[in-house]
């Protein structure tokens, strides 16, 4: 698991002693006995007043000066963008990938889903990890890093591999990015699937290229990330028409893909995985920067 951003993490094996200061407790209240105060001066008491008016008028100007400059020693929120960017080390692999995913009502014809982790992928940069027409597709809002994982289904007939593209693009560069996808439906185009991640020893070992049968490519716009998402059949069997989420699940699709829910399989992982960085993100977001 990923320590908290700052964090100083113990050596390995070892306790971390919470810190205690070299004193001993005060009691809650103590009485000590009064001496008697001797009657003000006037001199005094103007002097005193003086640097009461003198402390307040520094004290109201340094405020002031903070709050113009926007500087202010009190925590403040991290940016979503911040935040995320940083998703990809700073949050548990659990956490980003859970071991098991919830889909009610994420299945054919409202049918629950669940899906069950198979394999996670190291993080790699997105050359690693994209077929080279996503990655220049992508190249508007930069790669500063990719994560990976495939799930199967209950059934272990179907495999998905979702992942989760952290840019380095602002806010504008991933609203234009998110114009494009829609305006020239790229999320449509076959040569834009995500690539699979298909390791020996698991259910998803034959998994390849030409095993993909529909796909989704989300780029998000309130914090920098790209979810993608690519699903098959787990026995391996070669597709020749892969075909769109969006178009999989339509009412009366009727295709071999669209009957197996494959569809509705690459959709409901992306959808999941994408509700649990938001989360993340939004409780990183929460925490004083």
């Amino acid at each position: 698991m990923t320590p908290a951003p700052g964090a100083v993490p113990p050596p390995p094996g070892g306790y971390r002693t919470p810190v205690r200061y070299g004193f001993p407790e005060t009691p809650v209240e103590t009485t000590t006995r009064l001496r008697p105060v001797r009657p003000r001066q006037r001199w005094r008491t103007a002097a005193a007043a003086a640097c009461v008016v003198l402390g307040l008028g520094l004290i109201g100007g340094a405020a002031t000066g903070a709050w113009l400059t926007g500087d202010s020693s009190a925590g403040t929120a991290t940016s979503p963008y911040t935040a995320a960017r940083a998703a990809w080390h700073s949050v548990p692999v659990d956490t980003l990938f859970p071991r098991t995913l919830k889909g009610r009502g994420a299945g054919p014809g409202g049918t629950h889903r669940t899906w069950n982790r198979v394999a996670v992928a190291a993080d790699s940069t997105c050359k690693d990890g994209l077929d080279p027409l996503l990655l220049t597709t992508l190249r508007s809002v930069g790669c500063e890093r990719m994560v990976r994982a495939t799930y199967t289904d209950a059934t272990r007939s179907a495999v998905t591999t979702v992942g989760l593209v952290f840019t380095e693009a602002d806010a504008s560069g991933m609203q234009a990015l998110r114009t494009r996808f829609t305006e020239q439906k790229l999320g449509a185009r076959k040569d834009l699937m995500p690539r699979t991640y298909a390791p020996e020893g698991t259910p998803a070992a034959s998994f390849g290229n030409g095993q993909r049968a529909s796909w989704t490519v989300n780029p998000l716009t309130e914090i920098p990330v790209v979810v993608l998402s690519v699903s098959g059949f787990a026995d391996g069997r070669a597709v020749a028409e892969p075909q769109p989420a969006a178009d999989a699940m339509a009412s009366g699709a009727e295709t071999d893909i669209a009957q197996a829910g494959l569809g509705h399989e690459a959709k409901g992982v992306a959808d999941r995985v994408e509700r649990g960085l938001r989360t993340a993100v939004a409780e990183l977001t929460e925490q004083p920067g």
